[in-house]
């Protein structure tokens, strides 16, 4: 999303920006800038090359079956039930790039870049794509770009020795890009000290959105409500939030409290919210909580025009939180977590208050404190609002996008 984001601004700034997708198609509530573009290095293919020596040297006609667009999304849909302790052979091998298992792909990419673009620079979307890096400079001569998205998580949770294995790989990659991008100051730091690379060479820019759309609703919402919007798993706290509500209906400090879900859910996660509200119906607040299904863009907007106040208390170093911004944008506050990117930005915005990490209690106190007055928490919201607009925009993020950019060509 972030990145379908940055080339629709990059383009209507007058830059000839291409987006292609890599391993499944793209999934956006938004105008697809990659439309018409082929999913390379499809990721049924990268997967049976690591598994198989057979897959590694078979013709394109049959790799293509293995591409197909109805292929690659039914695997997609059981992307999030996959641990990344069941992936460090693939994820080291993906970051060895040429001297990996999927040099196959890799070259596929190189050439038909070769044949339908003509780059200036070349940014790749995150740092689990490094591997590309050195045969796609040895094509074209151009500088790299890599951007830093929040990886952190995801290769931390690999088993060993691959876990090791890929951070020192990618050190090694990302020394050879021209430039490193991050999306926050913490996350600037973090993979600074794990890659341990120069501080210099990685810059900050924040995400942005498209604010179309966007705007805080007319009237103070009838009746409090707490939301949250995010992927429906642990790792996003939707939990903690569910104790922070039943909480405070227990406390009854914010009468006739509210609370609103939705998100996507993967492969796997229909379980884990099932707990969530059995917990909710044993605590006997069933009638007062929903649990929504994914949300078209428009009603993404008027899910977040009908809250008070948004919680995703991730249980890891976020490395930003589009969520917030969304929220933001529509002049809700938010209650976060002292942890990853949250008090930067917020700090940023003024937008919210701040709880202590994976405590339920902490989090209600901070819901408690910022619904006990609906005007001033309204007050909080609209000014976010005005930051958001200032620093947050996707506009805003292209510029300084470019910044970065126009100094390497």
């Amino acid at each position: 999303m972030r990145d379908n984001a940055l080339v629709k601004e990059l383009r209507a700034l007058g830059h000839d920006a291409t987006m292609l997708p890599l391993y499944m198609p793209l999934t956006l509530d938004e105008e697809n800038t990659g439309a018409g573009m082929p999913v390379m290095m499809g990721g049924v293919n990268a997967y049976l090359q690591q598994k198989s020596a057979f897959f590694r040297h078979t013709p394109r006609w049959i790799d293509q079956i293995f591409d197909s667009p109805a292929l690659l999304a039914a695997a997609g849909k059981r992307a999030g039930a996959t641990s990344p302790k069941e992936l460090g052979d693939i994820t080291l091998s993906m970051i060895q790039g040429e001297l990996g298992q999927q040099k196959k792909e890799i070259e596929r990419l190189a050439h038909w870049a070769k044949d339908n673009t003509s780059p200036d620079v070349i940014c790749l979307s995150n740092s689990l794509l490094l591997g590309v890096a050195r045969r796609l400079k040895q094509e074209f001569n151009v500088p790299i770009v890599c951007c830093f998205q929040g990886e952190d998580s995801f290769v931390n949770g690999l088993d060993e020795p691959y876990k090791t294995q890929t951070w020192q790989t990618m050190s090694q990659r990302a020394a050879e890009c021209e430039a490193l991008i991050t999306i926050s100051e913490y996350f600037a730091d973090t993979m600074t000290k794990i890659l341990n690379l120069p501080r210099e060479k990685m810059h900050v820019v924040y995400n942005g959105i498209n604010l179309e759309g966007f705007a805080p609703a007319p009237e103070i919402p009838p009746h409090p409500t707490l939301g949250f919007f995010a992927r429906n798993c642990p790792a996003k706290g939707l939990h903690t939030v569910v104790d922070a509500f039943i909480s405070l209906k227990k406390r009854q400090t914010v009468p006739d409290l509210q609370l609103r879900v939705s998100g996507t859910r993967a492969f796997g996660d229909e379980i884990f919210v099932a707990e969530q509200q059995e917990k909710i119906c044993k605590a006997g607040f069933e009638d007062h909580a929903r649990f929504l299904p994914p949300l078209s863009r428009e009603e993404k907007i008027r899910f977040l025009q009908s809250l008070s106040a948004l919680s995703v208390p991730a249980t890891y170093g976020e490395a930003f939180g589009l969520y917030l911004l969304e929220a933001w944008a529509c002049g809700v506050p938010v209650a976060q977590p002292k942890s990853g990117a949250y008090p930067e930005l917020i700090a940023e915005t003024g937008g919210g208050v701040l709880c202590e990490p994976n405590d339920a209690e902490s989090l209600a106190d901070a819901i408690e404190k910022l619904l006990a007055n609906p005007l001033a928490a309204r007050e909080v919201g609209q000014h976010a609002r005005q930051m958001t607009e200032r620093y947050f925009s996707a506009e805003v993020m292209a510029k300084n996008f470019l910044k970065v950019i126009e100094t390497l060509i």
